[in-house]
């Protein structure tokens, strides 16, 4: 699910941002039922997340001066088809470490499909578009946070 070091690190971050950021918490999700469907738990997404944070060299340590939040809001996925969409809503929130004050906060919204030239077996296919759309999420994640401008008490959007 994680965001790969070449595409996280395609995109330009403010100095601020770099190193500096930790995972606060992961909210949401659902763990994955064997004996009924594929889903996207929690602790893989916010591993996921660390990883991609890592690749696009923004992941700090314990002291970091932001940190990170996210809120797996909700999974839509398709009960039976030969292609599967998966959407996945996110909320995330980047909070200064030191005062809890909340710099930005956006839900993020991305769909996934997964064909049956991904997998023929559905269980699989369903997997796939998951893993694939929590991916697009954080990889959205990681472009909005390359649009950020960290300032001296102040978060704006790049013009």
């Amino acid at each position: 699910m994680s965001v790969g070091a070449d595409q996280a690190q395609a995109a330009t971050y403010n100095s601020g941002l770099q190193h500096n950021v930790q995972i606060s918490q992961v909210d949401g999700g659902d763990k994955t039922n064997p004996l009924w469907t594929s889903e996207i738990d929690g602790p893989d997404f916010g591993a996921a997340l660390k990883q991609s944070l890592a690749n696009a060299n923004l992941l700090g340590d314990g002291s970091a001066p932001y940190s990170l939040r996210a809120n797996l809001l909700r999974v839509d996925q398709p009960f039976i088809g030969l292609n599967f969409e998966v959407t996945s809503e996110v909320e995330y929130t980047l909070i200064e470490s030191r005062n809890s004050n909340v710099l930005w906060r956006e839900i993020i919204r991305t769909p996934f499909t997964a064909g049956v030239g991904d997998s023929v077996i559905g269980v699989k296919r369903l997997r796939l578009a998951n893993e694939g759309s929590a991916r697009a999420n954080i990889t959205a994640l990681l472009k909005r946070m390359s649009e950020l401008n960290i300032e001296a008490k102040q978060v704006s959007l790049k013009k």
